[in-house]
């Protein structure tokens, strides 16, 4: 029965992620999670911790966190934002830069949490169709909007936008804030970040949750010119002056700062990727050439509900997603070669009984 308040509650459809399996045997290749443990850097930070320090309030603006992104990336500290992982980064975003009248833009097959935030926010918005290959045309976005906003590489399809296209769409939309969500930009050897010197109304997010194997601290960064930074910064302090805590400060700084690990870690995860991408070819999956740490796989005689509900019954985790366009394809994010040789055993049993 409807309580006498429900009609000043939310509608709103969460976002679902990927199941979380509630054993141990597992492999877990649903939720596009680093195989690997963080930088040996992250544990000793960690170790030395002072947790007495834990009675006062971290840095505002995690400053540690902040410099070290800066120095990374030769950029002055006021170019970074850091927050409590890409979707605490990404709402304060869309809360500081979309607020006109006119719809914001992103493509129709993306990060499903766009929407919830536009629907929380009360953000307009139109999705623009990629194409059959799912292939975002820049050119699409050349058109009077509140704001554009375009992972690259996409999720769920794991294809990216050379930079020169990216810088396209910018020059194409100066009059509005373009945010480039790079989650898994590592993956793909393209970055828009040395574009923030060119562009004042570009904003490119990052999250320490892919490649620098954080996913569990809650890490990521914006990185814009000063100018947008201040209103991230405002929209921080206006609703939570404190977002992140002080070991996660400490936890990404030291990723952060270890360039050869998280360069080794990504190449090790690229190579796995191109291997197994052979692999599925052989064995007739259809799949674009990922940009990312995950696969976008379908199979002509064998539908993707059918896969991943054999794959699960036998200890495998992949994520399918009942939405139009994508309802027979496969999302399977890219483990250690010894989690992947299981999934082709598997793969391989399917195809050839």
């Amino acid at each position: 029965m409807e309580k006498a308040f429900s009609k000043n509650l939310i509608n709103i459809e969460p976002y679902v992620a990927g199941e979380q399996p509630r054993s141990a045997d597992i492999i877990k290749l649903n939720a596009n999670e680093n195989p690997y443990p963080p930088s040996p850097e992250v544990h000793k930070a960690i170790a030395a911790f002072n947790a007495d320090g834990l009675r006062l309030y971290p840095p505002m603006d995690a400053a540690p966190l902040r410099q070290a992104a800066a120095d990374f990336y030769g950029l002055d500290r006021s170019c970074v934002f850091a927050g409590n992982g890409s979707d605490d980064v990404l709402a304060a975003a869309f809360r500081a830069f979309f607020n006109s009248d006119k719809p914001i833009l992103y493509p129709d097959i993306t990060y499903s949490f766009y929407p919830v935030w536009c629907e929380l926010l009360k953000i307009p918005f139109r999705t623009i169709p990629v194409d059959e290959g799912f292939n975002v045309n820049v050119e699409d976005y050349y058109t009077d909007n509140g704001g554009v906003v375009l992972p690259n590489p996409n999720a769920p399809t794991t294809i990216g936008l050379g930079r020169d296209r990216i810088e396209e769409l910018i020059k194409h939309n100066r009059e509005s804030v373009v945010i480039i969500d790079e989650a898994y930009a590592d993956f793909s050897g393209v970055s828009c970040v040395p574009l923030i010197k060119k562009y004042d109304n570009l904003v490119v997010t990052q999250t320490f949750s892919k490649s620098r194997a954080l996913a569990g601290m809650r890490v990521a960064i914006a990185l814009a010119d000063p100018y947008l930074i201040s209103y991230l910064d405002a929209v921080k302090d206006s609703y939570n002056s404190y977002p992140m805590d002080a070991v996660s400060i400490c936890a990404g700084t030291a990723a952060m700062r270890d360039r050869e690990y998280f360069e080794a870690t990504c190449g090790k995860i690229v190579a796995t990727r191109q291997r197994v991408t052979k692999r599925l070819r052989e064995l007739g999956f259809i799949l674009p050439d990922s940009s990312a740490n995950f696969l976008f796989a379908t199979h002509p005689d064998h539908t993707a509900r059918e896969i991943f509900s054999y794959l699960r019954e036998n200890g495998i985790y992949v994520r399918y997603f009942s939405k139009p366009r994508i309802d027979n394809h496969l999302r399977i994010t890219v483990g250690t070669d010894e989690q992947m040789d299981k999934l082709l055993e598997l793969l391989e049993k399917l195809i050839n009984k």
